[in-house]
């Protein structure tokens, strides 16, 4: 078995919102990487062992007193750089070349000349000009440029408002680039990246998907034993894959908790449980608790309140029902890469905690088990993937993403068992039209919403004074802007029309046209 971590490279993060995207593409390539803040302790990144070092973008100004900069280790560890943006911009100055504000800064679309035939860039091109240059269609961002070569570096690429565009120091492989090979407006980003690890950092691509799941099978099974292992499953795309791991690796040391809150899409609980129990064999506990939360939630309008009263239940049932079992030793959880990231990685030294992202809303403090997390190193690509070759439904892992508190916040103020079940019909209504209209993989979330206010409308001859429903869809790339998606004017009276014919409660239909910012994707 080939091993998935034999070969790396690592990510220094100075802050720039592309900067994952280097590592997804990183791991689209084949070759493992992990992204750590730039400030790192040292002794990590010796550890570490990278073949390579990338520098990400950041926001700051690299010329201002006190701006980041890459540890010096990087430099002392003889394995090729790559510094992109900011991260050019910091190489440039730590190795006695300058930075300054760029007469014209670039934000979008630019095309660039490569010159001196760069290891890096050499044969890769959109288009030759008259003249015979290679010409690249790339993305830019930056107000600060190169102004000034570090010693022994070669100029390798330039454009029109910028003259350093790219360097290199060929012997020691070091490289920058002013632009972005990792969005895909760089068109040949891609292939740029893939320069960089295999050919220069010389990296084998044994990150595949076959080979991480034969590596975390194993991982399961040495961590694991013969012990029994707890997971609580909700029916979403990380506790899916990994219900579906851990049965395939130890078969019956596995039982899942699911608790059925009343705040889950339409025959979602029947779903999870023809899936898991019936068609997989795993063994699943339902826990029927949705009067407990209805009554949990009674009288209760604040959306924060909501979700804490949620979090909490769930602790409670899935305690009672953990209580309930003999002889666990673990509890397993669909903790993903961006969350260990987003806690800056424990490993490093620089995390406090590691995010509570399982599936049962925190963990009682009494509860003594240790952590199995087999998905802590992948992206939800690369999750989704996995539960693709492990045989689970497409649309299962696909769908768009749920709330954990599920329904409870798109329950606008109080939450009522009326009020989910109307909510529960409206947005089933909506997304099997988005899917019969070829439209639900053209949006990125869509969702309804159920206003507790109540609007005049007209039946036959009868008035009737009933509730609001309101339709959410949005377009985005990371969920940290968006924009509301224009969807056909003819498709949204369908189905609007739709929903206030077929349930009785629902007297107007509204869409929702706010971007992300000044909204919030969800209501609440």
């Amino acid at each position: 078995m080939s091993n998935i971590h034999s070969d790396k490279i690592l990510i220094l993060d100075f802050g720039s919102q592309y900067t994952q995207l280097i590592a997804r593409r990183i791991r689209e390539i084949g070759v493992y990487c992990e992204l750590l803040p730039y400030d790192v302790n040292t002794h990590f990144i010796e550890k570490f062992k990278p073949n390579g070092i990338i520098l990400s973008g950041g926001p700051d100004t690299v010329s201002h007193t006190g701006s980041p900069k890459a540890p010096s280790i990087v430099f002392e560890l003889g394995v090729p750089i790559l510094g992109i943006c900011y991260g050019m911009q910091t190489m440039a100055i730590q190795l006695g070349g300058n930075a300054n504000s760029a007469e014209k800064a670039e934000f979008g679309f630019a095309q660039i000349r490569t010159r001196n035939h760069s290891e890096i860039l050499h044969n890769i091109s959109d288009e030759i000009n008259s003249a015979g240059h290679s010409l690249l269609d790339v993305w830019m961002s930056h107000g600060i440029e190169v102004t000034k070569l570090p010693k022994d570096f070669n100029l390798i690429a330039s454009t029109d408002n910028c003259p350093i565009a790219g360097f290199a120091n060929e012997k020691k492989h070091y490289y920058g680039l002013q632009f972005h090979p990792e969005v895909t407006h760089t068109k040949q980003g891609k292939a740029i990246l893939d320069r960089f690890v295999t050919s220069i950092c010389k990296c084998q691509k044994n990150w595949t998907t076959e080979n991480i799941i034969d590596e975390l099978l194993n991982k399961i099974k040495n961590q694991v034993g013969n012990k029994k292992v707890l997971l609580g499953l909700s029916g979403g795309v990380d506790s899916s894959v990994v219900a579906t791991l851990l049965h395939q690796a130890i078969g019956d040391q596995l039982t899942c908790v699911f608790v059925d809150n009343g705040l889950l899409r339409l025959n979602e609980g029947e779903e999870v449980m023809q899936t898991f129990a019936e068609n997989m064999g795993v063994k699943v506990i339902r826990a029927n608790a949705q009067q407990l939360f209805y009554d949990k939630l009674s009288n209760e309008n604040d959306p924060e309140n909501k979700r804490k009263i949620i979090g909490q239940a769930f602790i409670e049932i899935f305690d009672q029902e953990a209580q309930k079992l003999k002889d666990i030793k673990f509890l397993a959880q669909g903790t993903i890469y961006p969350d260990v990231i987003e806690s800056a990685g424990a490993a490093s030294g620089k995390a406090k905690v590691i995010k509570s992202h399982h599936n049962v809303g925190g963990l009682p403090e009494d509860m003594q088990f240790e952590l199995v997390e087999p998905l802590k190193e992948l992206f939800k690509d690369e999750v989704r993937a996995i539960g693709i070759k492990l045989g689970l439904p497409e649309k299962m892992l696909y769908r768009h993403p749920f709330p954990g508190p599920g329904l409870g916040v798109r329950i606008l103020g109080q939450v009522k068992e009326e009020y989910a079940d109307i909510l529960r019909r409206a947005d089933h209504i909506f997304m099997e039209e988005l899917n019969k209209h070829d439209l639900y993989d053209k949006v990125n979330q869509a969702f309804a919403v159920f206003l507790p206010i109540k609007s005049v409308g007209v039946t036959g001859d009868e008035r009737r004074y009933d509730y609001v429903i309101a339709l959410r869809a949005v377009e985005t790339i990371d969920f940290m802007t968006a924009r509301w998606a224009r969807l056909p004017h003819d498709f949204l009276d369908h189905v609007s029309n739709r929903i206030m014919n077929e349930i009785s409660r629902v007297s107007r239909v509204v869409y929702d046209i706010s971007g992300k910012p000044p909204a919030t994707i969800e209501w609440e």
